[in-house]
């Protein structure tokens, strides 16, 4: 074979390969989350559907449509997102729009943030964070070379996120919202946004949580609750102290998988935004260390790939799914260690839903395409 073949050769290994340090991390997390999801629930489902296994095979489907899904990210040329922002962000502010206006809107625990077609259910708020990603990364690599001036770089980035927090504060969800003005906040400071800009937006932010915060007796108290949770131990700091004592119990090494007593109706939504709990009382500081390093290589190999990417679309892509995921993480687990007020988001991977297991594989196989797609550029200059 001629050295001009055997490179050719190469470069279709590579266009074709899966980054296994990426891939590994998530797949362990996943099958990690079924047997939690499982261990969480099945108390809650033998109480409310007459079967135990009812959230493990619904997980389990969703975790076969994510691998899918993956799949087909890793093979899709990242490149075809870009004419295609404005689109998913229409789409996304249409969907935000329908969870509060049409007739297929699923309203649970006070606050409207589904639409459901017969079984199926759908989080628009998980969509809005991709398509918000994708319109940032092409907006900052198009303004480019005029991204200092307020009116090209800064404004009307603000404008959009703005437009897709206020339709999540409608639902209500304050902790999506959150998430897209911080992903929206560092994904302009590394594109270049002046930083007096960035810094003046903080002080607005923060005037416009306090605000929100204040005009909303129920966030009210769940900041009181974060700052002394005992003293509401018995209203709106339950979440946090039945959180604290499944961590406090888990000693080194846990009570073991199926064991945890706080999943026994004390602590609410075990297997969706509490899981992590259930992990530090089953699998104990070992196994809650264990979670964190997964999340640290997934975390790690998503900057390098930002770093790596052949164009500033790729970079800026790469980089606002790694944020996005992580700032999912950190708040997540900020809640379920009293760290953080609490906020209705699930763990990446881990907590049972479909919208966020498939769309959270979806970000992997994208980043893995971008991936990908840096080596053979680099293979192409060589």
């Amino acid at each position: 074979m001629t050295a001009a073949a055997m490179t050719a050769a190469a470069r279709r290994t590579q266009s074709t390969a899966y980054d296994l340090q990426l891939l590994f991390p998530v797949l362990f997390l996943v099958g990690i989350g079924i047997v939690m999801v499982y261990s969480a629930s099945s108390a809650l489902a033998l109480k409310k559907f007459g079967s135990d296994y009812y959230f493990l095979k619904k997980q389990a489907v969703f975790a076969l449509i994510g691998i899918c899904v993956l799949v087909a990210g890793r093979h899709v040329p990242y490149g075809l997102y870009r004419p295609l922002a404005y689109p998913i962000l229409a789409l996304a502010v249409v969907l935000l729009i329908a969870v509060l206006v049409s007739p297929w809107a699923v309203t649970a625990g006070g606050s409207s943030r589904w639409l459901a077609v017969g079984s199926l259910r759908f989080q628009p708020a998980e969509f809005a964070r991709l398509a918000l990603i994708v319109y940032l990364a092409y907006s900052l690599e198009k303004k480019a070379p005029l991204v200092k001036d307020a009116s090209v770089g800064f404004v009307p980035h603000v404008v959009v996120m703005g437009v897709l927090a206020l339709l999540l504060m409608k639902q209500p969800d304050f902790g999506s919202a959150v998430i897209l003005a911080g992903l929206t906040w560092v994904m302009m400071f590394v594109g270049g946004v002046r930083l007096a800009y960035l810094l003046g937006s903080l002080a607005l932010l923060g005037a416009a949580g306090a605000y929100f915060i204040l005009h909303a007796e129920y966030r009210l108290r769940r900041v009181l609750s974060f700052l002394d949770p005992w003293r509401y131990s018995s209203d709106e700091g339950y979440q946090i102290v039945h959180s604290l004592m499944a961590f406090g119990t888990g000693g080194w090494w846990g009570a073991g998988i199926g064991n945890s007593y706080q999943k026994l109706f004390y602590l609410p939504e075990p297997h969706t935004d509490f899981i992590f709990s259930v992990i530090g009382e089953e699998l104990g500081l070992a196994g809650v260390f264990g979670i964190v390093f997964l999340y640290a290589l997934i975390v790690w190999k998503g900057i390098r790939i930002a770093r790596n990417a052949p164009d500033l679309f790729g970079c800026y892509l790469a980089l606002g799914l790694t944020t996005a995921l992580g700032l999912q993480i950190c708040i997540n687990m900020g809640v379920t260690l009293g760290l953080l007020p609490t906020k209705g988001l699930t763990l990446p991977f881990l907590s049972y839903g479909g919208t966020s297991l498939v769309l959270n594989m979806a970000t992997v196989g994208i980043l893995m395409n971008i991936g990908a797609s840096g080596k053979t550029a680099r293979g192409l200059v060589r």
